[in-house]
């Protein structure tokens, strides 16, 4: 259909476009409202829309910080019916969040109630809470009642908004901020206010100052749950300067003495944003799993401080190998990243460092100065209108009153006198400094004030209250006056403005000091499992359904173990708690268990499929003890393989690692060490060939090159061997018989080979 058939509709004409266009056009309108309008902060006063909007809507109520509390449903309500249309309770988190001094360095809302906790719990509802603005968000507010910036129109036109808050301090750095829009994310960590403002007076001093000056005032982040800073200078310094990278940071702990040589680590402050049920979970489980063998128990002892107790496993433990681990396994050491992407002047997003942040915040605060300056001229040029009216009627006041008094209309009267200074009472009061006002007629303001004026104010007094006060308004105006005229007066107004306000909220003050602490440390070294584990000896049996168990000691191999009904053994070997158990699958997949994490040997054991993801209809091929050096040969049941080095057969997840590749109903048969230089292979068919081992190929992972060819069934078993000690194998009787002379069944790699030996054991299995 073409455009010009279509016909008016409900909204207006109708358009047709493709589609392609159509959805680009209303993705990107959307994607600009959400970068402008939701996610990312404005670099002048740092907050979002939403919080600007739940602000504005505290003050309106007026809420003050020494005013009493309203409940928070109230606010919201406002927020979402005033300002912004949308859900209350995404308004009532954004509202909370600005009160839970754990997320908020400097918090802008003084809540009442249960707002949550560093635990992870949510706020109580709107209905049972309540809260008004902190003295840094009237700090933040300061000035808006006098044109210091831009108002807008709400959504509906109803009522007005500020476009931004005056801010005299630098929130967008003090409290951090961080969102995600439509292909671009912000992510800003809180800082110190008091060396925010030594930074911002470095940058007043010297406009071209460098970063690394800057950081030499700002020397990192101030998280509001301390924590300890160990991330170089060198990367603070290039993320300050590009605006993108990460601080590391890790708890604050101390070794606590208990007495007679025993001692626990306590926590008392854990990295920003990490709930302390979560840590608490994640350091149980490590205990449960074994992952960190040094670590005995852990409990939570936290009351309005955060108390964690970490109990080790013995006394000879080294406190800091055990924190070590635990910095790398668990949430005690976070990295913050940095991503400062803001909106300059409301409009245009961009990634900026430290120094063009301050400085777009120092441009804000002229803009404020200045316009707040005029606003100030215009109220006083006003005012000294009316005292210029006030003064000439008190030089006339019996004209004045005469006028008011019989005049049908006054105001008019007393704007077309024409007034003088003749009167008697103003020659007698030469002595003031200023003269007299001169001959004129009153204007329509000054006449209404005249009108408008108290009887009580007819006292000779209040004429030499007037001339005062006018005096000091033109002082005023003429030091605004200079104000206007001068930079360097703007800027050192400004500094003296920051200045206030960081003896009211900086070093010294309540919650002013500096809570993240620094510290150097390079990376965590990887503590070997080894040295974390007591070394005792184990024997290691699974059975034929997969259950295993670890018994302690080294026990005869031989003697009879207890397996459930129906199961018998398998495996059975010698091992240590500090090795590494190697289990083969059949589906060519290597997973890797922890003598020290096996069951216990008083029970049937637990089945081995409940500590790894071996899938249920994957049997079990081998159960081996690793080895550094060794090397192995792997094959599958359709005559294929290679040799492995061990190293790469270890796991590190509970998935596995894929090794030997296997489709269809080819399964992994064995895995056997390598030592010697041939090979030796039965079939199936008990056809043996002994080919040199080293027409085998070293790989990592794949399907590896045939071994031995056959026309029917597969592989059976295979052995390495030196060839010039020959081969040997237990006949049927048990006897031991030894093979030295191989020629017969020598031949090159992927033959056939030649029935087995007389004697050769009939499972078709070397040992």
């Amino acid at each position: 259909m073409s455009a010009e058939d279509e016909t008016d509709k409900t909204y207006g004409m109708t358009v047709a476009e493709p589609l392609s266009r159509a959805i680009g056009e209303r993705y990107l309108t959307y994607a600009l409202s959400t970068i402008m309008h939701r996610a990312l902060p404005d670099a002048r006063d740092g907050l979002k829309p939403v919080h600007r909007r739940i602000l504005w809507a505290m003050r309106r109520l007026r809420l003050s910080p020494t005013g009493g509390f309203l409940k928070s449903a109230k606010i919201a309500g406002d927020t979402m019916g005033d300002f912004h249309p949308h859900g209350d309770a995404a308004i009532y988190d954004a509202m909370a969040r600005l009160a839970q001094d754990f997320n908020m360095r400097y918090p802008l809302v003084d809540g009442q109630g249960n707002f949550g906790n560093i635990d992870g719990d949510n706020p109580a509802a709107s209905r049972y809470t309540e809260a008004r603005i902190t003295a840094l968000t009237e700090a933040l507010l300061e000035g808006i009642d006098e044109t210091a910036v831009d108002f807008r129109p709400n959504y509906d036109g109803r009522l007005e908004e500020p476009v931004v808050l005056p801010a005299a301090y630098p929130n967008l750095l003090a409290n951090g901020s961080s969102g995600i829009a439509v292909g671009m994310a912000t992510n800003i960590p809180p800082h110190n206010l008091d060396e925010l403002i030594l930074g911002c007076h470095a940058l007043l001093k010297t406009p071209e100052i460098s970063t690394a000056d800057l950081v030499a005032h700002i020397p990192g982040p101030d998280f509001p749950t301390g924590g300890v800073l160990v991330e170089p200078r060198e990367s603070i310094l290039e993320a300050y300067e590009t605006g993108r990278g990460a601080f590391r940071t890790r708890a604050k702990w101390q070794v606590e003495d208990l007495g007679r040589g025993t001692w626990q680590i306590v926590v008392t402050e854990i990295p920003y944003q990490v709930a302390k049920s979560k840590l608490i979970e994640k350091l149980a489980e490590l205990i449960q799993l074994k992952k960190v063998p040094l670590l005995a128990d852990v409990r939570d002892e936290s009351a309005d401080d955060v108390r964690i107790v970490l109990e080790p496993r013995s006394r000879t433990v080294d406190p800091d190998m055990l924190m070590g681990t635990l910095f790398r396994n668990s949430d005690l050491e976070t990295r913050f990243s940095l991503n400062m992407n803001v909106l300059i002047d409301g409009r245009v997003p961009k990634v900026c460092g430290l120094k063009e942040v301050l400085r777009a915040f120092l441009n804000h605060r002229r803009e404020v100065l200045l316009r707040r300056a005029e606003h100030r001229i215009e109220k006083i040029d006003h005012r000294l209108e009316v005292l210029e009216g006030f003064i000439i009627a008190y030089l006339n006041l019996d004209r004045v009153i005469d006028i008011i008094r019989y005049d049908e209309d006054p105001k008019a009267a007393l704007m077309r006198e024409t007034w003088g200074h003749d009167h008697p009472r103003a020659v007698s009061e030469r002595d003031y400094r200023t003269p007299p006002p001169g001959e004129g007629e009153l204007s329509d303001v000054q006449a209404e004030a005249i009108l408008n004026m108290r009887l009580r104010n007819l006292r000779r007094l209040e004429e030499m209250e007037l001339r005062a006060e006018r005096d000091a308004l033109m002082h005023e105006r003429a030091g605004l006056a200079d104000l206007l005229d001068s930079d360097r007066l703007q800027w050192r107004k400004i500094g003296e403005e920051l200045e206030d306000i960081r003896k009211k909220f900086g070093k010294g003050t309540p919650g002013g000091d500096r809570r993240t602490q620094f510290a150097e440390a390079g990376e965590v070294e990887e503590v070997p499992f080894e040295a974390m584990i007591e070394r005792e000896p184990i024997t290691v049996i699974c059975s034929r359904m997969g259950w295993i168990r670890a018994m302690k000691g080294h026990v005869d191999l031989a003697a009879e173990q207890k397996f459930k009904d129906g199961d018998g053994p398998r495996f059975a070997f010698h091992a240590e708690t500090t090795d590494k158990i190697l289990l083969v699958a059949e589906n060519g997949r290597f997973y890797t268990l922890i003598g020290a994490n096996l069951p216990g040997g008083r029970g049937m054991g637990e089945p081995v499929r409940l500590m790894i993801d071996l899938p249920n209809d994957t049997g079990i091929t081998d159960l081996i003890r690793f080895r550094p050096g060794v090397k192995f040969l792997v094959a599958s049941s359709a005559g294929d393989g290679f040799v492995v080095p061990a190293e790469e057969l270890v796991a590190q997840t509970r998935a596995g690692k894929q090794v030997l590749t296997v489709r269809d109903s080819v399964k992994a048969s064995l895995c056997v060490g390598v030592r010697g230089d041939s090979v030796a292979v039965v079939g199936e068919n008990r056809k043996m060939l002994v080919f040199p081992l080293a027409d085998l190929p070293e790989m990592v992972r794949g399907k590896g090159v045939r071994l031995q060819k056959y026309k029917d069934g597969g592989l059976s078993d295979a052995i390495t061997f030196k060839l010039a000690e020959g081969l040997s194998w237990k006949d049927p009787a048990g006897r031991t018989r030894l093979e030295i002379d191989l020629a017969e069944w020598q031949g090159a790699r992927a033959s056939a080979g030649k029935m087995a030996p007389r004697g050769f054991p009939r499972d078709n299995r070397f040992n």
